[in-house]
């Protein structure tokens, strides 16, 4: 039987909310493209209303809703900065032998991270997945859909609003391959999640219950 003690802390959700807020808030006043940030912070935004209005009907797991703030705060940095300027250790730039900054390929990798973890709950608690290798490739090829979808939605918005600024939207920080690594980046973060985080997440689903 789940313990109800040990599965909910009552103020988590409004703890976490305010934390965002703040964070959204200091995005957005220190932005100098506002176009950028709305593209870059409201997506989530909307998806982090509509989980925190859902809650009382299926309220996920403490630990998918700090990795969802977390991702927020990638979010909300590169919002304000845009990914490509954030101001990120040169030193460590230069000690990694990186050529271009490397705010963007972390928020990609976060970007498979996170919604590995909340979908891994889902598919268990909402539709009676087992663990194993089954799960974990559903869960991986989503992620990597959801990474896929959202390079497309990035080349129709250029296409779109910016035809003229293709290479800089596309081609990011001068990386022909940028699209490629993102990818790349997102699937890489979805598996290790899963093989970092499957026990601790077993165990907050088992306290959580259905």
């Amino acid at each position: 039987m789940p313990d109800p003690a040990a599965a909910s802390r009552p103020w988590l959700l409004p703890m976490l909310a305010a934390c965002c807020a703040a964070t959204a808030a200091w995005s957005f006043a220190g932005t100098r493209d506002r176009a950028t940030w709305a593209f870059e912070v409201l997506p989530l935004a909307l998806v982090l209303v509509v989980f925190a209005v859902r809650s009382r009907i299926f309220r996920f797991t403490d630990l998918a809703y700090v990795l969802l703030a977390w991702f927020f705060t990638i979010q909300c940095v590169g919002g304000r900065y845009t990914f490509a300027e954030v101001p990120f250790p040169a030193a460590v730039t230069e000690w990694l032998g990186l050529a271009r900054n490397p705010t963007d390929r972390i928020g990609h990798f976060f970007q498979g991270f996170v919604p590995a973890m909340v979908l891994r709950e889902w598919l268990i608690r909402r539709r009676g997945l087992p663990g194993g290798g089954t799960l974990f490739w559903i869960v991986s090829a989503c992620c990597l859909a959801f990474s896929a979808a959202y390079e497309l939605l990035e080349m129709w918005v250029v296409v779109l609003f910016y035809p003229d600024a293709g290479p800089e939207w596309l081609g990011h920080q001068g990386d022909p391959w940028d699209a490629h690594w993102d990818m790349t980046m997102a699937l890489g973060g979805a598996m290790l999640a899963q093989l970092l985080l499957a026990r601790l997440h077993d165990r907050a689903i088992a306290r959580r219950g259905a």
